[in-house]
């Protein structure tokens, strides 16, 4: 059975018994900011789980996509293990509990996939006496087959909060896959395959450690596709089966290995068919690489994959030509990942040259390191240098060793350990302030339950009569805020717009009597509107009601931003290609902000043609209107959906006449004539594939254009010449400054002529190598590389090396004649080592090389570095 039929037929069985079968929720975890991933089928229902929303019905099934890194070091060398993988699972949120779970989930396992009964085992926490009476009494499982575990394997709990049993199924893969004929359930080999857990959350955990029956109970059950597949294609591991061996199978092809041909080939094959997965649904959702978060762990992965290429000798770039192979094999299911084929193997590509670059300046730093040291005579290279290759240079330790190891060095490992726990101690620091944050989302969520929903009125209403219904200061609740202190206030209802969607949230005041606050911001908590304020007057109690009122000027600044980033999104697919796709937005009341997937810079020309079919829709004065509908209708709509957002059933559809239709939650104009102008202002690279387009509109857009009209005021008045003028004056003045260049480069070379003649005459005989070394004054780069050629035309045989201090830097050039370097002189390697001794660095070809240094005094000194260097080849 192919593995796009298992996931299907699971979730076709689940919709038999009255589930909603929900699509896989995007990797990128959704208003959770305990979560760096969705790691598990669970997460992205954590809301309904807790309460803090509603489900769209109170049983549902879906096949989720998940990404786990933190034990990436056994992927390849486990039959299990992956960065990504599948989850299947049915969920039940105050529904149906155990009895139907344990019944359908065997039913589904017997009937539906016809796996043998007889090689089924079960798992319960000791205490569940209703779950083995479920098995055994109503689903008729062997007792025998029924393993009673502890609290460690069969409950699930994490602190306090909603907790509960779980009982586990398990396939008896026979003695062939076992640890020895003894083997029982619970060992770590792979004879007996957990295949589905069910957790039966049933209790909440108090802080006095109690157990409390919960009220609503509820279901997470979760299988592992992969597991699943291993088991019906009868496959020794993952690997084998049909979500795999496409991969491995392209690699075997492009390489000299065969796969089952060596532990070592078949790691590197198994770690890169797994990590190519991971990388093109971390893009396909919107997680590009980069050095930071999300994109961090991508930029990791996939160097893996690439140091794993290189062991089966596959030169860079490669791993992009996997990522057709990983569309044919998961894109029926996931269609998202097959309309992001182009731009992920775009990105993989730029991602993978980019790193040997990295691997190639990590090599030549090892390399200095390595000379730095038999210099001073030492064998071993210090740990933090090793680390500061692997953290700066994405190096690894490995190979550090390796080559170190070939030179005859050692490493210090345990000081590399030492700047890893340091660097982790770093992480620790971080993660508590991170923590700080989720204690005060903790907060709001047990505020919503206590004060409900607040309205929003801001689409239509400017101020409101509002009631003071929470309080927060210094991330505890209080009663009172005095005047001259700051905190949060949560209002019944609030027309001020929470930051969303990349709009920033609205400012304005609260006011009652001598009570005078200001809104500093407005931001969404545990789906909770908390007002940020600064109280000025008098004293904010709750329970008060209080006139709550925006700052409207900044909103109509906001809104004609926000309606032209809808109007710029629509041009550029329309100009550029279906291929755009928004990665991220800024909308603020002085400017717009705008990145999308694209992968080259766009031409004047370009940014023209943008900015020209935008203000073209500004000024149709095109109508906005907006309306709530279902996800259906406005997909039927053609309303153009932000990639990676979650969306309810129910949407706020956002039109500019028939141009421009999205999914958006934010404030807009009644007409595109209210955004004035639209003028860019920047357009910049921020991420492999990813550009980024900076614009304003309106009194932003008027005060640009004064700024440039003051610009063009103060060029005119220093070249005395009026706006028309200006073209002229500067192409004449660049006339003026090319016959100024050609005369100093004309005297350049007479100066590097002349002075030439006088070096010539101080060729030194070093070993039998005629040399030229000498420091020469205030010549540039340029210069001392004339002198240069024109001594070795005047020089048969020889090796020059000039050095020149210019704006309290120093220049280096060696030039080596054509017969040296085939004895071995190399230009490169002398101009590097002589360059260190002035405090730089630099190279070259064997003939011809460059340098720079900044310790000026040092300058002889590096001088007779060269003749050592000569004298001693």
């Amino acid at each position: 059975m192919k593995s796009s039929e298992i996931r299907q037929k699971f979730l076709e069985f689940f919709e038999s018994k009255g589930h909603k079968v929900l699509p896989s929720a995007s990797l990128i975890p959704k208003d959770d900011p305990t979560l760096l991933w969705i790691n598990a089928g669970m997460a992205p229902f954590k809301a309904y789980f807790d309460g803090s929303a509603t489900p769209p019905k109170r049983r549902v099934s879906n096949s989720q996509k998940c990404i786990r890194t933190n034990d990436i070091e056994n992927v390849g060398k486990t039959a299990r293990h992956h960065t990504f993988f599948e989850m299947l699972g049915n969920f039940s949120f105050g529904d149906y509990f155990k009895e139907d779970t344990i019944k359908w989930a065997y039913e589904f396992l017997v009937k539906e996939l016809e796996l043998d009964r007889d090689k089924l085992w079960i798992s319960i926490y000791e205490e569940d006496d209703e779950a083995f009476d479920i098995w055994y009494n109503q689903v008729g499982v062997d007792k025998e087959k029924i393993v009673r575990m502890g609290k460690d394997e069969n409950f699930w709990e994490i602190g306090t909060g909603p907790c509960g049993p779980c009982s586990e199924i398990h396939y008896d893969r026979g003695v062939d896959y076992g640890c020895g004929d003894d083997c029982k359930l619970g060992c770590d080999c792979d004879r007996y395959l957990e295949i589905w857990n069910l957790v039966f959350t049933q209790y909440n955990k108090t802080e006095d450690g109690e157990y409390l029956d919960l009220p609503n109970k509820n279901i997470d059950t979760g299988s592992g596709l992969e597991r699943l597949v291993s088991l019906l294609q009868d496959a020794p591991t993952n690997f084998e089966t049909d979500l795999f061996m496409p991969m491995i199978n392209f690699i075997t092809n492009n390489c000299d290995a065969n796969y089952g041909d060596s532990d070592e080939a078949d790691m590197a094959i198994k770690v890169i068919a797994d990590h190519i997965r991971g990388v093109s649904f971390a893009i396909s959702d919107g997680a590009l690489p980069s050095n930071e978060g999300r994109g961090y762990v991508v930029r990791r992965i996939l160097r893996r994959a690439v140091r794993y290429a290189k062991v089966l000798g596959l030169e860079t770039p490669f791993l992009h030509k996997l990522v057709p192979v990983v569309v044919d094999v998961m894109g029926g299911y996931y269609g998202s990942l097959k309309d992001k084929e182009g731009q992920i193997k775009k990105i993989v590509r730029q991602e993978e040259l980019r790193f040997q670059e990295t691997l190639e300046q990590g090599m030549n730093i090892l390399e200095d390191i390595i000379a730095e040291l038999k210099e001073k005579g030492l064998a071993e290279i210090p740990g933090d240098k090793v680390f500061a290759l692997y953290d700066t240079y994405g190096f690894p330790k490995e190979l550090t060793e390796e080559i170190a190891l070939e030179r005859g060095f050692e490493i210090d490992s345990k000081g590399f350990v030492q700047s890893m726990d340091e660097q982790r101690k770093r992480a620790r620091a971080a993660r508590e302030d991170y923590d700080k944050d989720h204690s005060e989302v903790e907060l709001f969520k047990e505020i919503r339950k206590e004060v409900g929903n607040v309205e929003f009125i801001g689409y239509q209403e400017r101020k409101a009569e509002a009631k003071v219904v929470s309080l927060v200061k210094e991330g505890e609740k209080v009663e009172v805020i005095k005047s001259g202190e700051k905190g949060k206030v949560v209002l019944d209802k609030t027309p001020f717009y929470a930051e969303g969607g990349g709009q920033i949230g609205d400012k304005g005041v609260l006011s009652k009597g001598n009570l005078k606050v200001r809104i500093l911001d407005t931001k969404e908590v545990a789906e909770v509107i908390v007002h940020q304020v600064e109280v000025l007057e008098g004293e904010l109690v709750e329970g008060l009601e209080v006139e709550a009122i925006i700052d409207e000027v900044l909103r109509r600044d906001i809104t004609r931003n926000h309606t032209a980033t809808h109007l710029l999104h629509k041009v550029l697919k329309d100009l550029l290609g279906d291929h755009i796709n928004q990665a991220g937005s800024l909308v603020t009341s002085e400017r717009l902000r705008f990145d999308f997937s694209h992968f080259e810079a766009l031409s004047k020309k370009e940014l023209e043609k943008i900015e020209d079919k935008v203000n073209s829709k500004v000024l149709e004065n095109l109508v906005l209107s907006i309306k709530e509908m279902t996800l259906d209708e406005a997909k039927a709509l053609g309303a153009t959906a932000l990639f990676g957002e979650k969306y309810g059933e129910g949407v706020r559809v956002v039109a500019a006449g028939d141009y421009s239709i999205e999914l958006c939650g934010g404030t807009h104009v009644q007409r595109t004539g209210e955004i004035g102008l639209f003028k860019i202002v920047n357009e910049s690279g921020i991420a492999a594939g990813t550009r980024r387009i900076e614009g304003v509109t309106g009194r932003g857009a008027l005060d640009y254009i004064k700024e440039q009209e003051g610009i063009i005021d103060e060029l005119g008045n220093s070249l005395r010449a009026n706006p028309k003028e200006l073209k002229g004056k500067v192409e004449g003045l660049q006339g003026k400054i090319k016959d100024l260049e050609k005369e100093i480069n004309r005297l350049k070379d007479k100066l590097a002529s002349s002075q030439s003649g006088d070096l010539l005459s101080e060729a030194k005989d070093l070993n039998g190598v005629q040399a030229i070394i000498h420091s020469v004054d205030s010549l540039d780069a340029d210069g001392l590389r004339k002198m240069g050629d024109n001594l070795k035309e005047r020089l048969d045989s020889g090796i020059i090396v000039l050095a020149s201090i210019l704006k309290e830097k120093v220049i280096f050039v060696a030039i080596v004649s054509d017969d040296l370097v085939k004895e071995g002189y190399h230009a490169g390697k002398i101009i590097g080592q002589v360059a260190k001794v002035a405090g730089g660095g630099g190279g070259g070809r064997p003939n011809m090389a460059q340098a720079g240094g900044t310790k000026v005094d040092k300058v002889e000194d590096a001088l007779r570095k060269a003749e050592e260097l000569i004298s001693f080849n």
